[in-house]
């Protein structure tokens, strides 16, 4: 394993074969009363964190907040003091005003990191195309993740309606700010009874949390059952690559893109 601090650090472990680790925050807590935890964080080595999670936070509100309130003056200053220290901001979950406002006041380029597109099916986990295109204007990326939220159905998730998610992404957003954020771990689930039994649990904690977003069910476990394998990645280049992109295309939805914002930022 290799914490990852720096771009080159990603292209060093491919040539190792080691694991790189990008260690994240989804939301704010961990900051306490403090913007002084940003530069602490960055230096333990924290490169990604989003503004909000589901709900109400410190910077801002989440997608499933009762308030559609933006930014907090405090977000404002966090914005600048992610800025300053390079820290690679993800706005995921947060709601439409958190979102615009952060897009609009990053002085860097910024992620999406997992999430759909509300114009292949409304959801409050996806993204309207004007908050997917500026982030690409912004010189960011946006991620297509694999969970239930990319449709309203009942059955399993399918490779079909990634795509129909993908495509439509790059067509707002153009090839150079688009990739995957599965929102998934990197071993394939055993989706047995004993996972089933965990997943309900998992999601009772969630609604009693209130942090549950709609579509959440043990029924319909959060993954593409045809991509759940460890190579899911290479799985969806080849799926790429059968539907008619190039290999310039595949190559940039699959890592360049991210790792041409990480470089970027950090």
């Amino acid at each position: 394993l290799q914490i990852v601090r720096k771009a080159a650090d990603i292209e060093d472990c491919g040539q190792s074969g080691r694991l790189g680790i990008i260690i994240g925050f989804q939301s704010t807590e961990m900051f306490g009363e403090s913007l002084s935890g940003i530069a602490i964080f960055k230096r333990l080595g924290a490169r990604i964190m989003q503004m909000s999670y589901n709900g109400p936070g410190m910077f801002g509100h989440g997608c499933l907040s009762d308030d559609d309130g933006g930014l907090t003056a405090v977000g404002e200053n966090a914005v600048a003091s992610m800025n300053e220290n390079r820290v690679l901001i993800d706005v995921s979950h947060a709601n439409k005003a958190t979102t615009a406002e952060t897009i609009a006041l990053s002085k860097r380029p910024l992620v999406i990191s997992h999430t759909g597109c509300n114009a292949v099916y409304e959801h409050p986990r996806n993204n309207d195309d004007a908050e997917l295109r500026a982030t690409a204007d912004k010189g960011g990326v946006a991620g297509i993740y694999l969970m239930p939220f990319l449709d309203g159905g009942t059955g399993e998730l399918t490779t079909e309606m990634f795509f129909l998610h993908l495509e439509h992404v790059l067509s707002i957003c153009g090839e150079d700010h688009v990739g995957i954020g599965s929102d998934q771990g990197l071993r394939p689930v055993n989706d047995g009874p004993e996972y089933r039994q965990r997943l309900r649990a998992e999601v009772e904690r969630r609604k009693a949390a209130g942090i549950s977003a709609p579509g959440e069910s043990a029924d319909r476990p959060p993954f593409i059952p045809a991509l759940n394998r460890s190579d899911r990645l290479l799985e969806i280049a080849r799926l790429m690559e059968s539907r008619g992109f190039s290999f310039r295309v595949i190559e940039k939805v699959i890592g360049m893109n991210f790792f041409r914002v990480m470089s970027e930022v950090w």
